[in-house]
């Protein structure tokens, strides 16, 4: 009976994301946790490959029979931010390597292989397919903290030279394939291995500008040199030294999943002399939390 009860919650989830799955996009989350009814558990779906987590070190018995029963390739996550484990393989084909997720029409490399994190964060969706909207032919996209350069991507694919930062070269050549993978000539664009601060010092000095600037920074993080960045302290700083290099009628993206803080405190600290803010709401397939806070700075 409780499996009974359990399964058709979580059928009932999958189902209310259908319309969500097209030719374009075939990665979401298909369960987050209370906001479907099963506190607890989120389930993610890359290209048919299932991603479960669980804030704990078990998933129910009920859970783990309704997966089984999926017949996909199923893999397992631990959320824990101290101490991130890769995931664990539990049902289904073994995913061996990369493979490719597609989302508004673009391709990206993921892989379940890479770590605690797969190669994109699902809950940007909507904030990429924007910044592909506003990009155009001649315009100049600076992305900050970039990860595996999905922003970078979605600006290049609407027209713009982008400019993809990050600390960590793995994950620049991993932004590279991500152009390859859509066609598009990673060489045409910029690649830059450091510190954001450092770098916005020196455009600023270079007299660069950009007409977009889209800054996601961790929560938390350490740069090689051990200066240690906290979004509560130095968000604020980050979007002062942003708004240096900002063309004229350019527009930020600011993104914080820090949690502590209020949309209003936070839309404080990067809001900008003259300039408005306007908040995005999180895609529809995430639920639960409204954690993702997103302000559109211009």
């Amino acid at each position: 009976m409780i499996f009974f009860v359990i399964g058709k919650l979580l059928d009932g989830a999958v189902a209310k994301r259908a319309e969500i799955l097209t030719e374009g996009t075939n990665a979401l989350r298909l369960i987050d946790g209370a906001g479907d009814g099963v506190p607890g558990f989120a389930l993610e779906d890359y290209a048919g490959k299932w991603m479960a987590m669980t804030p704990g070190s078990e998933i129910s018995n009920e859970v783990k029979d309704w997966l089984k029963a999926s017949g996909r390739s199923v893999y397992w996550k631990r959320l824990d931010q101290h101490q991130k484990d890769s995931p664990l393989h539990l049902y289904g084909p073994e995913v061996g390597g990369p493979f490719h997720i597609l989302e508004n029409g673009l391709t990206y490399e993921v892989s379940f292989e890479s770590g605690y994190s797969q190669g994109i964060f699902l809950d940007q969706r909507i904030n990429r397919a924007e910044v592909m909207r506003r990009a155009s032919g001649g315009e100049k996209i600076l992305n900050l903290f970039s990860y595996t350069g999905g922003f970078s991507v979605a600006a290049a694919k609407g027209g713009a030279e982008a400019s993809t930062l990050d600390l960590s070269a793995v994950y620049l050549e991993w932004a590279k394939r991500n152009f390859r993978h859509n066609g598009m000539d990673d060489s045409m664009h910029h690649f830059c291995k450091g510190d954001a601060f450092h770098w916005l010092k020196r455009f600023a000095k270079q007299g660069r500008k950009f007409d977009g600037i889209v800054i996601d920074p961790p929560t938390f993080s350490r740069d090689e040199k051990g200066k240690v960045f906290r979004v509560e302290k130095d968000f604020g700083e980050l979007a002062g030294l942003a708004g240096r290099v900002l063309g004229k009628g350019g527009w930020m993206l600011c993104c914080t999943n820090y949690r502590r803080m209020s949309d209003q405190e936070f839309e404080k600290m990067v809001k900008l002399p003259g300039l408005s803010a306007r908040h995005q709401k999180m895609p529809e397939d995430f639920s639960e939390e409204s954690y993702l806070k997103s302000v559109w700075v211009e």
